[in-house]
């Protein structure tokens, strides 16, 4: 399925549960080493609503963000764990650097984010009718752990 069609299923989706009277959770990423963070995220989320949409960086998009040696796992693979945890709905992949044309597409109720992030540095907030933040658990990240495998494995 190419990334538009992943676009429009989303899309239909969250029209038919809007219809219903639902909330549209949408939240994004880079998910290139799950950890308990983006568990804690992703859970909070599906909780303010009906349906979660996930927005996950290509990896083109990783590699502009974080640099040459990301992402770790290719996109499909973060898709896959992605979709496999049960408070997400769906998985939709962007290659921009930042999510804004995903949620214009969209148009989510709700938009999450975790705690390195101030409600007016959402991308995307002028779109939705809230924006909500999940503070982050200290000292856990994707950069943390993968300099604790280094310092384990590679010095």
């Amino acid at each position: 399925m190419s990334r538009m069609d992943l676009w429009r299923l989303a899309r239909d989706k969250a029209v038919r549960i809007r219809k219903e009277g639902g909330r549209i959770v949408f939240t994004n990423g880079v998910f290139d080493i799950i950890h308990p963070g983006h568990i804690e995220v992703l859970k909070h989320a599906r909780g303010l609503g009906d349906m979660l949409i996930v927005g996950i960086n290509s990896d083109e998009s990783v590699r502009r963000l974080k640099g040459k040696e990301r992402p770790i796992l290719s996109l499909e693979e973060r898709m896959e764990i992605i979709s496999s945890i049960r408070y997400v709905d769906i998985v939709v992949p962007f290659d921009e650097d930042t999510p804004y044309n995903l949620i214009d597409f969209l148009k989510p109720h709700i938009l999450v984010k975790g705690g390195d992030y101030r409600p007016d540095e959402v991308v995307g907030r002028s779109i939705v009718e809230e924006v909500v933040i999940v503070p982050l658990r200290k000292g856990i990240s994707t950069s943390n752990i993968i300099e604790r495998i280094k310092d384990r494995y590679c010095r």
